[in-house]
């Protein structure tokens, strides 16, 4: 079993810049990436970001790229994701995610997602 517990969200003015935390109880051999979903009222859940647990490598939406950056620390179990310039576009409730999938093009489907974060919100005032 992996819990997630996030943290970092809040309301923010259009330009500013949050940090959001997810830490995992551990990592497991269920599951080999995590990272964001972000959920807004009348659109589609959204993968934002993820990070692989062997070599690191990221996805990011098209969206999103060049503002959000997502790293991990590897030995306490944390993921982080800086969000850097917001416009009131990127508000919504952040759910973190931990998931096994093997593509590296793309965020995984919620078939693939093994457990979820309670979710952080997200609010940017114009």
């Amino acid at each position: 079993q992996v819990r997630l517990v996030e943290s970092g969200g809040g309301s923010v003015q259009a330009g500013g810049s949050l940090r959001l935390s997810c830490a995992a109880s551990a990592y497991t051999s269920g599951v080999n990436a995590m990272g964001w979903f972000r959920q807004a009222p009348g659109k589609e859940r959204e993968g934002v970001a993820f990070i692989f647990r062997s070599g690191s490598g990221t996805y990011y939406a098209d969206s999103v790229k060049g503002r959000f950056t997502i790293s991990r620390d590897s030995s306490e179990n944390t993921v982080y994701l800086q969000v850097n310039s917001l416009t009131p576009e990127v508000t919504g409730m952040y759910r973190c995610a931990a998931a096994l999938y093997w593509s590296r093009a793309r965020a995984p489907v919620g078939s693939e997602v093994k457990c979820w974060g309670q979710g952080t919100q997200v609010t940017v005032s114009p």
